[in-house]
C-alpha cells in the first residue's frame, strides 16, 4: 500500500489544514513537527509525524505537555489512512 507523503512545497498538508477543531497547542505542535520534519526530509508522512509524536511523548516530564502530545497523536492517528 502507497502511504500518503507531502513535499516540502507544502508544508502544511491538507489533512491538516481543518486542525481548526484541535486546540491551539495540538495544532501548534503537529505545525511545528511537520516543519522540523520538511527540513530535513523531501516528504513528510503521516508515520513520520506519529513516530515524531511518540517520541516527544516518551521523553517529556510535563504533564499538561504530554496531554497535549496525545490529543495530537489521536488527531493524527484518526486521520491516517491504512495501516501504518
Amino acid at each position: 500500500m502507497l502511504q500518503r507523503q507531502y513535499s516540502t512545497d507544502s508544508l502544511i498538508p491538507d489533512d491538516f489544514q481543518f486542525a481548526r477543531e484541535l486546540h491551539s497547542g495540538e495544532s501548534d505542535i503537529i505545525t511545528a513537527i511537520i516543519h522540523e520534519l520538511s527540513a530535513r526530509e523531501v516528504f513528510v508522512s503521516h508515520k513520520a509525524i506519529i513516530f515524531k509524536l511518540l517520541e516527544k511523548l516518551e521523553t517529556e516530564k510535563d504533564v499538561v505537555q504530554l496531554d497535549i502530545y496525545r490529543h495530537a497523536l489521536e488527531f493524527v492517528v484518526q486521520r491516517t489512512p491504512g495501516e501504518l
